[in-house]
């Protein structure tokens, strides 16, 4: 079973930055497009950013230009650098395959983005 692994969340003032690792447990990560979701307070999980195995990127409309994700496939890790953060981007932060998920899920870190 594959385990995932969010870290490197914080509170951290409006403007600021943030770097999310997330560790899988697993060699396969290293041929599965992964992703980062963010999941606020009342609402639905939502995907922000994903990665392909070769390392093409997409963002979220929202996140473009401000957020990147990369990938260490030698560590099984897959990164989240968060500049420029807003209130908005307040959450809990997950990450996952995309677009099957692995049907576990870790227990993600929480962002939370002061004003």
């Amino acid at each position: 079973q594959v385990q995932l692994v969010e870290s490197g969340g914080g509170l951290v003032q409006a403007g600021g930055s943030l770097r999310l690792s997330c560790a899988a447990s697993v060699s396969i990560f290293r041929l599965k497009t992964m992703a980062w979701y963010r999941q606020a307070p009342g609402k639905q999980r939502e995907l922000v950013a994903y990665i392909s195995s070769g390392g093409s990127t997409n963002y979220a409309d929202s996140v473009t230009g401000r957020f990147t994700i990369s990938r260490d496939n030698a560590k099984n890790t897959v990164y989240l650098q968060m500049n420029r953060l807003k209130p908005e981007d307040t959450a809990v932060y997950y990450c996952n395959a995309w677009p099957a998920e692995f049907p576990s899920w870790g227990q993600g870190t929480q962002v939370i983005v002061s004003s």
